[in-house]
């Protein structure tokens, strides 16, 4: 029988019920600093008929409440009574575009599994209609806050990725990239978006997602595409040129897929000492709280980093049937796990005047799969080198209460025009501004 039309009566008891089986589900045996770093622990496999779940419940800011910031470090809103903002870009002239923004409508599951994830996404505060619109926030005066607030445009589908060439914004949505006229300054564009090029969308559309980034040259675009699927369950023929970074030429929309086995690839950013190409990485579900470690890593191109028949190099899933003995052997073992289950999705590349703290940011949306909670937070991971060095610092915490109660979820991250950490929480609906003491900003 569909779940779809189960009663509205035994909704809590079934609800009840899942929450009861998960909640005797594996709990971790290890910490998730563990499963962080250049080599993080990876133990033996655990699965199970029911899964573990362990969500929060959404339930934004309230009296007075904020993020808590590291020592150091000051945070303020700087933008609130937003609707479900999840990616964040900064404009040249340090206008701050924000994607208010969610899945497209699905057609409906069918099914106990899909009726009780789809309940508990709800429960997250991952449930909420897209609203379909890029805002523009502006802080002319320079406090720190934005007084200056305009949709920059309106009803397109799912908007994420956005990146600005030259006097044209690109706009990675659910299934498509587009292209719309920008002028510096503009509050809105009223010009109808430009079709640039097809994404994989379709009915299922697991990884919804499409990041963006264009090359410092402005030739050549980026966009994260991810899985149809936790790992490939639902067959590889809906797989087609997923679990992959493509790469785009600009001058003739014509890609070639730069990257693959990356089950669902979301943060983009360049480091700029090497001028390599880094990427955040949600890894795959159900083998366990302590696997398997979301990771960011150096993209080497033509690569191919282990989805679905292995993680973290030549780890098999055994669950993956059939096979492919060949891909496993040539899987690249990604630069630095940033532990199990986080969900880490902004990633964001800083440096200070001297170079002397330099790294990439990660906003870590927060796990569902683990036992204890791991994520609801934004990292900082330092670099020596161009490369990863020592471990991760919490500079943005405070998310979510003893009890599960989610005030808010961090999602995307980005520097603004004075070098200050912006971070779109899609749960509290505000964007959070961090600044480093002493630094004037």
């Amino acid at each position: 029988m569909s779940m779809t039309k189960v009663p509205t009566s035994l909704h809590a008891g079934l609800l009840a019920a899942g929450l009861l089986l998960a909640a005797c589900s594996s709990s971790a045996r290890l910490t998730v600093l563990d499963g962080t770093g250049p080599q993080p622990q990876l133990p033996a496999p655990r699965t199970s008929l029911i899964p573990t779940v362990n969500v929060v419940s959404a339930r934004g800011w309230v009296d007075g409440r904020t993020p808590v910031a590291a020592d150091g470090h000051r945070v303020g809103a700087f933008a609130v009574g937003l609707v479900h903002p999840r990616w964040l870009y900064v404009l040249p002239n340090g206008d701050v575009l924000v994607a208010e923004t969610n899945a497209p409508p699905k057609k409906q599951s069918h099914g106990i599994r899909a009726w009780f994830f789809n309940r508990l996404q709800k429960r997250a505060g991952g449930a909420v209609p897209s609203p379909n619109r890029i805002t523009l926030l502006r802080d002319a005066d320079g406090d720190g806050v934005a007084e200056i607030r305009s949709a920059l445009i309106n009803n397109v589908q799912s908007p994420f990725g956005m990146a600005l060439v030259g006097n044209q914004l690109f706009v990675a949505t659910a299934d498509s990239l587009l292209r719309y006229p920008y002028v510096t300054g503009a509050l809105r564009i009223a010009d109808a978006a430009v079709p640039f090029a097809s994404l994989p969308g379709g009915p299922i559309n697991h990884h919804w997602t499409k990041s963006l980034l264009a090359s410092v040259d402005g030739k050549r675009l980026y966009v994260g595409v991810g899985s149809n699927s936790n790992a490939g369950e639902k067959g590889m023929d809906v797989e087609a040129d997923r679990a992959a970074i493509w790469e785009f030429d600009i001058a003739t929309a014509t890609h070639r897929v730069y990257a693959s086995g990356l089950r669902n690839p979301v943060g983009l950013a360049w480091q700029p000492q090497t001028g390599a190409l880094w990427v955040a990485v949600n890894e795959r579900d159900e083998l366990g709280s302590d696997l398997v470690p979301d990771y960011m890593t150096a993209v080497r191109e033509g690569g191919f980093y282990g989805w679905p028949y292995s993680y973290f190099g030549s780890h098999v899933d055994k669950r993956v049937k059939p096979q492919q003995p060949q891909l496993v052997r040539d899987a690249i073992v990604p630069d630095y796990a940033l532990g199990p289950h986080t969900a880490s999705l902004g990633l964001a590349w800083y440096a200070d005047s001297t170079s002397t703290t330099a790294g990439m940011y990660v906003g870590q949306h927060g796990s569902w799969n683990r036992k204890p909670r791991s994520g609801y937070k934004v990292i900082f991971v330092p670099f020596r080198g161009g490369i990863p060095s020592g471990a991760p610092i919490d500079v943005l915490t405070g998310f979510v209460d003893d009890d599960g109660n989610a005030f808010g979820r961090p999602v995307g991250v980005a520097i603004d025009a004075k070098g200050a950490l912006l971070v779109a929480d899609d749960v509290g609906n505000a964007i959070w501004r961090v600044v480093r003491l002493g630094s004037g900003k």
